[in-house]
């Protein structure tokens, strides 16, 4: 297991490389404003980590982020990304097969940013160039968005709201029903909880009902309108389980886990005589910029056998299309503009980029230091259109504000994506047009009128001690010019290698053997109330139909070569 003893941590500081934890006295702002139980808290959350039968020997794959114990090795499947739908799958496909995951992040575990509820949102305020576990950019439009960059990808960064994609989306993307059903069970079953609601996010229940969002529908999975409290990432003891604990549910045998590796490209095969292409392994890079220095992994070559693993593109909306451009796949006249050979013209490449456009009202009418509080509750209506959520948000190491915010399910907006260089480290550049269509901007305006009334509900101001307020914007004028001015992102970015366009039905690329994406990049929408708990799901679904399909395949080459 890699040694994750040299993290950087505010409060916590270990003498020896295990265990033997000891409060750190400095001067911190949390310390400083009375905080000190924030400091204890960490000392439950180590030993939990600690316990954790997911971080004992056996039970947990190898972790490693030295580069040359992997470097010159074969695996079945290499799975780029170990994010939110790249764990599930390498759980899922280490049942049977040797599974390699190159993760550009590092661990999770013992990083209290990212495992302790109280910590919510701080790690946002802290990127970096390199290492951080949330990395920064800003799109084309001038807004600011965030990348999961740790092992359990988002999911180890964002609110944790669990639920699941409405029956109408799984039967429009052509999904095995029941299959879909078993994958989020068996995703529930591991690592999502039942949340008992806090104060705060019983009041904003409350204001959702005032403000009509019917009717109540209690706790429950789906994706249904009304009012609802959702599953939630973060256990009874407020520790965060990430789609990184479920590699825990895999064959801890058959995975290897490369950290801090940046993928550079995708290393290809190309037959003449049958033209055809087929991936064969990926080049990598160290992530945190100490050198350019590139190494190799494979995937296995098995002989006389037609069935063969593949490279897996399981990095994200902004990362699969990064790396399919930086291996050659995409836009032709874009790709020779950075000099980049063409392997295939592929157009749909960085096309189809989708954010949800959202705005947000502070309930507060001024910053102070409240415990970080994830969203529990979603109101859910105008036929799913519209999707309320309140939070308490760190603003600084001091102070937090109350958002509630409410995103649009649907836009018609779309945007691209493009490199900004072939350095696989750096953001690539990419654009929402977010309200760039009529019906979005209409949308914007009708979702901000019904977010004045969730905030100046008599539940908000009862709880907060402050008047109901009065009307902030009235005129059409106004409500546009809010718009164009607070459009913000929920972070639930998809498109840029969408099914039809990029990739089949099976998720494998066009006109390329041996290479699929399984992530949010392959969406023309955003599921349910947020993705996470459809890409937690998609990962297993996926890798039990790879399964599956390797299984038939075997079959057929026993059939007719007895």
């Amino acid at each position: 297991m890699a040694n994750i003893c040299s993290q950087p941590f505010y409060f916590l500081k270990q003498s020896q490389c295990k265990g033997n934890w000891k409060i750190q006295e400095m001067d911190h702002p949390l310390i400083i404003h009375g905080h000190r139980l924030l400091a204890a808290s960490l000392l439950l959350l180590v030993n939990l980590s600690e316990s954790s039968p997911l971080l004992q020997g056996k039970s947990f794959p190898l972790m490693t982020s030295d580069v040359n114990e992997v470097s010159g090795k074969s695996f079945d499947y290499i799975v780029v990304g170990g994010g939110t739908a790249g764990c599930s799958l390498a759980a899922t496909l280490s049942e049977k097969f040797s599974v390699l995951v190159v993760e550009r992040g590092g661990s999770p575990y013992g990083n209290p940013l990212v495992a302790n509820k109280m910590y919510y949102g701080f790690s946002l305020l802290q990127t970096d160039e390199f290492s951080s576990v949330a990395q920064s950019f800003i799109s084309k439009d001038g807004v600011i968005g965030h990348r999961g960059r740790v092992l359990g990808g988002s999911s180890a960064i964002n609110g944790g709201f669990y639920s699941r994609a409405s029956d109408d989306f799984v039967k429009r993307v052509g999904w095995d029903e029941e299959l879909v059903k078993e994958a989020y069970e068996w995703v529930e079953y591991k690592i999502v909880s039942k949340p008992e609601l806090t104060i705060w996010q019983s009041v904003v229940e409350f204001g959702l009902l005032e403000a009509g969002f019917l009717p109540y529908n209690g706790f429950s999975w789906e994706h249904i309108e009304g009012t609802k409290i959702g599953g939630t990432m973060f256990d009874e003891f407020g520790i965060r389980h990430t789609s990184a604990d479920l590699l825990g549910a895999g064959n801890p045998e058959n995975i290897t886990v490369l950290l801090t590796a940046t993928v550079q490209n995708i290393i290809f095969y190309s037959n003449r005589k049958r033209n055809d292409t087929a991936a064969r392994g990926i080049r990598f890079i160290k992530s945190d910029g100490s050198s350019d220095q590139t190494y190799e992994a494979y995937l296995n070559q098995p002989e006389n056998s037609i069935s063969r693993g593949d490279v897996i593109l399981s990095a994200g909306a902004l990362g699969s299309p990064q790396i399919l451009m930086l291996s050659g796949i995409g836009p032709q006249k874009h790709l020779k503009n950075f000099g980049i050979p063409v392997v295939l013209d592929l157009k749909g490449v960085g096309r189809e980029m989708k954010d949800n456009p959202a705005i947000s009202l502070l309930a507060d009418t001024k910053a102070e230091y409240r415990l970080p509080d994830t969203p529990q509750v979603a109101g859910i209506a105008k036929d799913f259109k519209f999707i309320v959520q309140g939070g308490i948000l760190p603003i600084s190491f001091n102070a937090t504000r109350m958002p509630i915010a409410i995103k649009l399910a649907f836009p018609e907006s779309k945007g691209r994506l493009k490199l900004n260089s072939t350095d696989p480290r750096e953001n690539p550049s990419v654009q929402f047009n977010y309200l760039a269509k009529e019906n979005d901007m209409d949308g914007c305006t009708e979702m901000a009128q019904v977010l004045e009334r969730v905030t100046s509900s008599e539940s908000v101001a009862l709880f907060l001690k402050t008047v109901t307020k009065n009307k902030l914007m009235s005129t059409p004028h106004e409500l546009r010019n809010f718009c164009k001015k607070n459009v913000r992102t929920y972070y639930h970015y998809h498109g840029g290698c969408t099914v039809g366009s990029v990739v089949d039905k099976d998720y494998k690329l066009h006109g390329v053997k041996g290479l699929r994406v399984i992530d949010g990049s392959t969406f023309f929408e955003s599921p349910g109330t947020n993705p996470m708990a459809t890409l937690l799901m998609l990962g297993r679904y996926q890798g039990i139909k790879i399964i599956r399909e390797r299984e038939n395949d075997s079959v057929f080459t026993s059939q007719e070569h007895p």
